[in-house]
């Protein structure tokens, strides 16, 4: 599993307005459906009101490669362009957790 974790960061609430259009118009929705999403997920930093947090997970490269190239991202790029959003990002690879699993408490 990729997971990117993508910040969101605008003025005056745009950020937080941003992902609440996301939701309202049903383009979360429609990239949660794409073929090896695992995860679209907003979140906000309780010290940081104008950024929102992205936490994105894909199946594989395969299917990250599909969503970039699908007709989803115009539409994410005119919202980014909408309320004036930058961005920052973080990619993570997951892997099994192996002995690390001693200390998650199911």
């Amino acid at each position: 599993m990729i997971t990117i974790n993508l910040y969101y960061t605008g003025t005056n609430g745009s950020a937080r307005a941003f992902a609440e259009e996301m939701e309202q118009t049903g383009i979360a929705d429609a990239i949660r459906a794409e073929e090896g999403n695992l995860r679209y997920q907003y979140f906000q930093p309780m010290n940081d009101a104008e950024t929102i947090l992205l936490i994105d997970s894909w199946r594989d490269q395969t299917a990250i490669d599909a969503h970039h190239a699908s007709p989803m991202m115009a539409k994410l790029a005119q919202l980014r362009e909408k309320y004036d959003l930058h961005m920052k990002a973080e990619r993570f690879v997951s892997e099994e957790l192996g002995s690390d699993d001693q200390f998650i408490r199911k």
